[in-house]
C-alpha cells in the first residue's frame, strides 16, 4: 500500500498533523503500537499497581493526552519550540491547539493562568522565579471525549494501524521510503512523520543508528513528590489555583511539578519503574483531600540515551528493591542532622495523612545527596516566601521522574537530516508537553498539507 504521509505515533502530535493534513484531504496512514481508544485501559495512577506501566496509559490513540489533558500555553516551559520557530509564532500555535481543542469540546472546562505580578514579585525576593502559563485542563473524562471527536473526524479519509510496530524503514534511492511492519506487511510512503513520544525511545534510538540519524544529550529529571497540608500555600495560591517556582541552588536548579491542590499522590508504573505521582481531585468523584502535592525537579544531563536511561534505573530501581516500594519520610525527620526512621504508626495521630502506601524509612540512606540538599533548601526558601513555617508532619516520597527524548537535529520544518522524514512532538527532543507537541505537528502538518502533491513514485521493490 502506497500513501503520501505514514504518521509514526498516534499522539497528540500526530493527531494534529493528521488533522491539517486531512484538511487538504492527503492520503495519510498512522501507525501506532497501542490500542484503539476504545480499548485504551487509563487508570491514571491508582493507588494499586494494575497494568499501569508502558501499556494503555502511554501509547495508543491520543496518547499521553487521555491521561488528564493538562495543555499549558507558554513558552516559559514545557520545551523549546519558540527556539525553533519563534516566540511570538509559537504562543499562536498554541493558541491554534486551544482553538482545535474547543472545536471538539474542550470548552466544557474553563481556561485558568498562574500568571500573578504580586506573587513573581515576592518570589523574587525569596530567591525563587515564576513561571507562568495559561492551561487548559481537560481531565480524563473530558479528555476522552475530545480524543473522541478527533478519532471521528480523522477515520473518514485517514487510515490506522493499532497494535503494529514498525520493523524498518528504508530510504529509496528514488525518493521516498519502503516500510516493513513487524507482520512482514510492505507500505511505502512519500514522507515519514516521527511522532512517537518518549514511550517510543527505544525503537526511535534504533531506527536512528540504523539510518545514521544523529541525536543529541538527554536530560532526566528526578525529584521528591512533597505532600503538604492543603493551605500551606493559601499565601501565594490566592489568585491561582496552582504555581510554578524555580529556585536556583548551588550546582543545581529546582522546578515545582505537577501542583495538584486538594489531590493525592498516587502510585505509577513507568520505564519498568515504581514512582509516586500526583493526581488531581477532578479524578474523583469525592471532592479531593485535605492535601496538596507537587515534586521538585532537579534536572541532569548525560550524553546519550543510554548513561539516562541507566542512571534513572540505578536511582530509582534501588529504591523499588525489585518490587512496587516507594519510600518516605517526615520533614521532621529528614531535617535532624542524623535521619530517624519514622515508620508510619502515627499516620492517624499526625496532621498530614498520606494518601498512598509507602515504606516509612531514612531517605538520605537511599536518595541520593543532591535530591536532599536541593529539597531542604528549597523548603528553607518556601518559608521565606509564605512567612511561615512549613508544617513538620509534611511528607516526602521517592523518587518522581519526569523523562525526555534525546533531541534530534531538524531544520526549522524539523525535518531531519534525511529528506522527507520529519520529527515532531516530544520524540524530537525539542517539546515536553501537549501543548508544545500539539504545536509542532499543527505547524508541521500545515506546511506539508499546503506543498504540491509529489506524484507517482516508481517504487523497485
Amino acid at each position: 500500500m502506497r500513501y503520501e504521509f505514514v504518521i509514526i505515533g498516534a499522539g497528540v502530535a500526530g493527531i494534529f498533523a493528521a488533522l491539517e493534513l486531512k484538511k487538504k484531504r492527503r492520503q495519510v496512514l498512522m501507525i501506532d503500537k497501542g490500542k484503539m481508544l476504545e480499548d485504551r485501559v487509563c487508570p491514571c495512577g491508582q493507588n494499586t499497581e494494575g497494568n499501569g506501566d508502558t501499556g494503555d496509559k502511554y501509547i495508543g490513540f491520543g496518547g499521553l493526552g487521555l491521561s488528564e489533558g493538562k495543555f499549558n500555553y507558554t513558552n516559559d516551559f514545557g520545551g523549546d519550540l519558540a527556539h525553533q520557530v519563534g516566540d511570538e509564532q509559537a504562543l499562536e500555535l498554541m493558541n491554534d491547539v486551544d482553538q482545535v481543542l474547543t472545536t471538539h469540546g474542550a470548552n466544557r472546562t474553563e481556561m485558568y493562568t498562574t500568571y500573578d505580578p504580586e506573587l513573581t514579585a515576592l518570589a523574587q525576593e525569596a530567591g525563587f522565579s515564576v513561571l507562568s502559563t495559561k492551561t487548559r485542563h481537560l481531565g480524563t473524562d473530558l479528555s476522552r471525549m475530545v480524543f473522541r471527536a478527533f478519532y471521528e473526524e480523522l477515520k473518514v479519509e485517514t487510515d490506522f494501524c493499532f497494535q503494529t510496530e514498525v520493523h524498518t524503514i528504508t530510504p529509496q534511492a528514488a525518493g521516498g521510503f519502503q516500510l516493513i511492519l513487524e507482520d512482514g506487511e510492505v507500505v511505502s510512503a512519500d514522507t515519514i512523520l516521527l511522532a512517537t513520544g518518549r514511550s517510543g525511545n527505544e525503537w526511535l534510538a534504533r531506527q536512528c543508528d540504523i539510518l545514521g540519524i544523529q541525536r543529541g544529550e538527554t536530560r532526566v529529571d528526578l525529584g521528591l513528590r512533597i505532600e503538604m497540608r492543603g493551605n500551606q500555600l493559601q499565601a501565594i495560591l490566592r489568585h491561582s489555583v496552582e504555581t510554578k517556582l524555580r529556585y536556583e541552588g548551588h550546582g543545581y536548579s529546582a522546578t515545582t511539578y505537577c501542583m495538584n491542590p486538594r489531590g493525592r499522590v498516587i502510585l505509577k508504573k513507568q520505564e519498568g519503574l515504581a514512582m509516586p505521582d500526583g493526581q488531581n481531585y477532578r479524578e474523583r468523584k469525592d471532592g479531593g483531600t485535605a492535601n496538596l502535592n507537587f515534586t521538585l525537579f532537579v534536572p541532569s544531563f548525560f550524553p546519550s540515551l543510554a548513561e539516562a536511561d541507566r542512571y534513572l534505573h540505578d536511582v530509582v530501581g534501588t529504591i523499588n528493591r525489585g518490587r512496587s516500594r516507594i519510600a518516605a519520610q517526615r520533614l521532621r525527620d529528614l531535617r535532624k542532622p542524623r535521619s530517624s526512621h519514622s515508620l508510619g504508626s502515627d499516620r492517624e495521630a499526625c496532621s498530614i495523612i498520606p494518601t498512598l502506601d509507602a515504606e516509612f524509612t531514612d531517605l538520605r540512606s537511599e536518595v541520593p545527596e543532591l535530591y536532599i540538599r536541593a529539597t531542604l533548601e528549597f523548603l528553607d526558601a518556601l518559608e521565606r516566601l509564605i512567612r511561615e513555617p512549613i508544617d513538620q508532619e509534611t511528607i516526602l516520597y521517592a523518587m518522581d521522574s519526569k523523562l525526555y527524548s534525546p533531541g534530534i537535529k531538524t531544520n526549522e520544518r524539523f525535518e531531519t537530516q534525511i529528506p522527507r522524514m520529519f520529527a515532531i512532538g516530544d520524540c524530537s527532543g525539542t517539546t515536553h508537553s501537549l501543548s508544545q507537541a500539539a504545536a509542532s505537528g499543527l505547524y508541521v502538518g500545515r506546511l506539508l498539507s499546503t506543498e504540491p502533491h509529489l506524484g507517482k513514485i516508481p517504487w523497485a521493490f
